[in-house]
C-alpha cells in the first residue's frame, strides 16, 4: 500500500501526469489519487504551478487561433477579388461583337509599348502580329 502512494507521488509531482492518467495506470479512482497528492506538501506549489502553465498554453492557443482567423481572412478576401476579377473579365469576353483597340490593348499589355513623342501604344513586333491585331493604339 505504501509503495502506491510512492508511485501515485512520483508520477504527480516529478513526471507531472494528470489525476485521470494515473487513475488509469495504476487502476484506482481519481478521488483516491486525488487524496493521496493533497496530503503532500508540494500539493499546493504544484497545483500553482499547473494553473500557470494552463494559462499560458491557453493564451498560446488563443494567439495562434486568432492568427489563423486573420490569415483565412485575408486569404478569403483575396479570394473575392480575384472571383469578382474573373466574373468582370468574363463579361467583357463574352460581349458579342468586335473588341474595341484599348480593350485588347489592356488584355495584352505586354505586348504593347507606350511611345510618349507619338501619344501611343505601338505593338511589339517580336511577338509576330497577325493582321486582325492593330499595330498601334491611340492614348485616351
Amino acid at each position: 500500500m505504501e509503495s502506491k502512494k510512492n508511485i501515485i507521488i512520483e508520477l504527480f509531482f516529478e513526471q507531472h501526469l494528470k489525476v485521470n492518467e494515473i487513475a488509469k495506470n495504476i487502476e484506482t479512482s481519481s478521488a483516491y489519487i486525488t487524496k493521496i497528492i493533497k496530503q503532500d506538501s508540494r500539493y499546493l506549489e504544484e497545483k500553482q504551478t499547473r494553473q500557470e502553465v494552463s494559462k499560458l498554453n491557453r493564451k498560446i492557443a488563443q494567439n495562434n487561433f486568432m492568427k489563423n482567423k486573420r490569415e483565412q481572412k485575408r486569404i478569403d478576401d483575396q479570394y473575392s477579388i480575384v472571383q469578382a476579377q474573373h466574373k468582370q473579365d468574363a463579361m467583357e469576353l463574352s460581349k458579342r461583337g468586335h473588341m474595341n483597340n484599348q480593350t485588347f490593348r489592356k488584355w495584352n499589355s505586354s505586348a504593347y509599348d507606350y511611345n510618349p513623342s507619338k501619344k501611343r501604344y505601338e505593338f511589339n513586333e517580336k511577338f509576330g502580329r497577325a493582321s486582325d491585331v492593330p499595330k498601334y493604339v491611340k492614348e485616351r
